[in-house]
């Protein structure tokens, strides 16, 4: 393996660790903000931290695809030569490989949902009512399960590097 392969793997699992540990945190420390009474302070720090992570989030998410692609090419493992051998996509790696994209899709879905219009909604609602609660508890919970599919991501992602 080259330097570059190399350095691309680092910065993809650099990626990772802030990507992963951004959402772990949200999911399992930010919700003590529950405990403030103040409905208005307490949305006001929920938007501020979700506006944070947001921007942090899809800086990672450009990084994570760009140098996953660059891993792959680097590998000489990218596009139909590789992929359109026979049986690829059934033996592990492809298989490993083929969760992995699905997986990213999956979470690239559900992130798209939760930033750009759950979590906005959310903070758009009158802190406090009935429907800012609504909206808080479902992009908490999809938030959770991004969190959920990206440790199966990080199980697939070694299946892949140790060739499935």
């Amino acid at each position: 393996m080259t330097t570059a392969y190399f350095l691309t793997v680092t910065l993809h699992v650099l990626a990772t660790l802030v990507w992963l540990g951004g959402m772990l945190f949200f999911a399992l420390i930010a919700p003590i903000l529950r405990d403030i009474e103040d409905d208005a302070l307490r949305a006001s720090l929920f938007g501020s931290l979700g506006r944070r992570l947001r921007t942090v989030g899809w800086v990672c998410i450009a990084v994570l695809l760009a140098t996953g692609v660059g891993q792959l090419h680097l590998r000489g493992w990218w596009g139909g030569a590789f992929w359109g051998t026979p049986g690829f996509w059934g033996s592990a790696l492809g298989s490993a490989l083929a969760w992995k994209f699905g997986l990213v899709a999956m979470m690239l879905t559900v992130q798209g949902v939760h930033d750009f219009w759950l979590g906005p909604a959310a903070g758009r609602a009158r802190a406090g009512s009935e429907e800012a609660r609504s909206l808080r508890m479902r992009a908490a919970w999809l938030a959770r399960a991004n969190a959920l599919f990206a440790l199966l991501l990080v199980y697939f992602a070694v299946k892949v590097a140790r060739g499935g």
